[in-house]
């Protein structure tokens, strides 16, 4: 995919000791499999391949859908916009050991997939953690696919058209597009099942890391380069996290719930109406609500107070001038007139809000999975101590609607 407007507009490099690979993983070629792109320290690559920011044009289509424009149109614009961006990664590069890595699993927002996030599970990565951005297949992502077995018609068919390098050849790759809500459909009740199979995505995935770490031999259904073996005893699986974005924010919420083993929680933005009430007081782990300045309501801030806890921390800070685009990676990959007027960049440089997010994450995870790095320097963020931040919210939430 081409592009000729990238200018000097890219998504920032990792300013961790390490450097990041990603690689993909798919396991189950069917709809109930799990499918996610790993983000890792690795080792230096001399000339590193880096990979597609959006990965091929059925997800170009898959946002046209979401954002209710024509495909054939939007294809141009966003190959114009998007298309030669990479993603700050060596594709497939061999994982360096270095210690055992926490674990943090990351889950994408509405309309969103797996590659989106990059800057933030990159940095994440530099800094020595293991990060699985899962693609969820609720029908919630623009797109994204799994396989189906070949007919016997198929098979014999020696025009029936050949897969992609990394496709296994008897196997047939099947599109899943984002699902609008239908007419007189209630948004809660799709949202709320949606929420809970993206919860158990989330499980799903760090299953199977538990197995890779364990030196249980997977099979990569992706024909990928990475030698996963090289994973066995390379994580720390009392040192989990679960992390995501808007719906994936609520995500987080769902499988803390449902697993012990995350340890705490990382909501950017979330959004809360997918969530049955009676979930909040079941969730025991730390929760760190980092919002935007633009995107709440009072309505949404009440169900994130219904989580405070006297004895559990459960923080929340703003960063002013955000908006809810600002954690994807969109807000750095266009300039400032078009990021303002598509709602993808607030009023604070985007580098900079991501920066404090990062920061006031690591020293999250740091004081809740009991790591011992430095990233305690930047405790003051958790509690909103920086100009650029808001102590809990900007949004006036009135007394009865708690």
């Amino acid at each position: 995919m081409g592009n000729s407007c990238s200018n000097n507009l890219g998504i920032p490099p990792a300013k961790g000791p390490n450097a990041v690979g990603c690689t993909d993983f798919m396991m189950d070629h069917t709809v109930q499999g799990t499918f996610f792109r790993l983000y890792y320290p690795c080792q230096e690559m001399e000339k590193p391949e880096k990979p597609d920011w959006v990965p091929c044009r059925e997800y170009f289509n898959g946002l046209a859908d979401f954002m209710k424009i024509n495909r054939t149109i939007s294809e141009k614009i966003f190959n114009y916009f998007f298309g030669s961006f990479k993603i700050p990664a060596s594709l497939d590069a061999p994982f360096k050991s270095n210690g055992k890595c926490p674990v943090i699993i990351f889950s994408h927002g509405l309309g969103a997939f797996r590659t989106l996030y990059s800057a933030i599970c990159a940095e994440l990565a530099s800094q020595g953690f293991i990060v699985a951005s899962v693609e969820h297949r609720d029908l919630s992502a623009s797109a994204t696919f799994h396989f189906r077995e070949k007919t016997e018609s198929e098979k014999a068919n020696k025009n029936f058209p050949k897969p992609c390098t990394s496709d296994p050849a008897d196997l047939v790759k099947e599109w899943m597009y984002y699902r609008p809500l239908r007419h007189g459909e209630s948004e809660f009740t799709l949202r709320n099942q949606q929420v809970k199979q993206r919860g158990d995505e989330c499980i799903l995935a760090l299953d199977k890391l538990i197995e890779i770490n364990s030196g249980i031999s997977v099979q990569n259904v992706l024909q990928t380069r990475f030698d996963w073996t090289t994973l066995e005893n390379s994580m720390d699986l009392c040192r989990i996290a679960v992390m995501g974005h808007s719906f994936g924010g609520g995500t987080v919420i769902e499988a803390l719930c449902k697993e012990v083993k995350f340890k705490c929680g990382i909501a950017l933005d979330a959004w809360m109406f997918p969530l049955e009430d009676e979930i909040f007081p079941r969730v025991k782990q730390p929760i760190f609500f980092i919002n935007s300045e633009k995107f709440q309501w009072a309505g949404n801030i009440s169900r994130m107070r219904k989580l405070d806890s006297a004895v559990i921390q459960r923080k929340m800070i703003t960063i002013r001038g955000t908006v809810h685009q600002s954690f994807p990676d969109f807000t750095f990959l266009t300039g400032n007139w078009i990021g303002k007027l598509m709602k993808l960049k607030g009023e604070i440089d985007p580098e900079l809000a991501l920066d404090l997010c990062n920061k006031a994450t690591l020293a999250f995870l740091q004081r809740h999975l009991g790591l011992e790095n430095n990233f305690n320097q930047w405790d003051p963020l958790i509690d909103g101590q920086d100009d650029n931040l808001i102590p809990g919210t900007n949004v006036t939430v009135l007394q009865s609607a708690m």
